[in-house]
């Protein structure tokens, strides 16, 4: 209900019970409310001016004057309707016509206007939630309370990778030099319990760009540090699998 809150479309109870509502205190919603009236704030600037044509008007305005000047050489018969009647009711034929037209081009208008919104509402959001994964993995990073993590290769010409873990905030993996899966195949973190015979356990998947460079935030592992003996990293199929299909290319004990 905030964006109809924000442009005065709520009944009575629905209001009061808004109001009722933010009247507590509460964060979330209150932050909603004005998300939603800035957002109501931009349609005004965003919608385009509605005004008729001079086209449409220098039409209207010809056929008023010709039916005017019919109406002035011509004598109505005894009974029938007037010629300036004829030359009204054609006026507002044409006005009607308009003013349908007017009115679908101004629906289409509100809807690019609500549309181009909601667009700069989302990269808005999108731009926040980066930020935020900026702010989590900056702290990972630099806490000394993280837990760091080096996952080396059987192959030496391979690079190691480096992991930081924190108990709160998840894990950041990072790597430099490392060579790109072929086709559409995908690296992907696994967590080997520490529990005799326990299956790795999936989490997320990840491509380097083209310098072979890659940031990796896990912000909820699937498993706790206590519980974890090793990270894995296999090369899988686009999307990544339940269980590895490849040796692992990088495995890196957790102390």
């Amino acid at each position: 209900m905030f964006e109809g809150y924000a442009l005065g479309a709520l009944d009575a109870g629905e209001r009061a019970a808004l109001e009722a509502h933010l009247a507590t205190g509460c964060q979330d919603c209150a932050k909603a409310v004005a998300e939603a009236r800035w957002l109501v704030s931009q349609l005004a600037y965003l919608a385009p001016e509605a005004a008729p044509s001079d086209m449409l008007k220098g039409h209207l305005m010809q056929t008023v004057r010709a039916e005017a000047q019919a109406a002035k050489r011509s004598t109505p018969s005894n009974g029938g309707i007037p010629f300036w009647m004829w030359a009204g009711v054609a006026a507002l034929f044409v006005f009607s016509i308009y003013s349908a037209w007017n009115a679908e081009r101004l629906r289409r208008d509100i809807r690019a206007t609500n549309e181009r919104a909601a667009a700069i509402l989302k990269q808005r959001q999108d731009l926040e939630a980066q930020l935020e994964s900026a702010k989590r993995e900056a702290v990972i990073l630099t806490d000394p309370a993280s837990v760091n993590i080096a996952l080396a290769s059987n192959d030496p010409k391979t690079p190691p990778l480096e992991a930081k873990w924190h108990s709160k905030l998840g894990i950041v993996l990072t790597g430099q030099n490392v060579p790109v899966p072929s086709g559409n195949r995908v690296l992907q973190l696994w967590l080997i319990p520490k529990t005799p015979g326990g299956k790795p356990i999936p989490s997320l998947t990840l491509r380097p760009d083209t310098e072979g460079k890659f940031v990796l935030l896990v912000s909820n592992p699937p498993e706790l540090m206590a519980r974890t003996k090793a990270l894995a990293i296999t090369e899988e199929p686009e999307g990544g699998s339940l269980q590895p299909t490849t040796t692992p290319r990088w495995v890196g004990g957790v102390s």
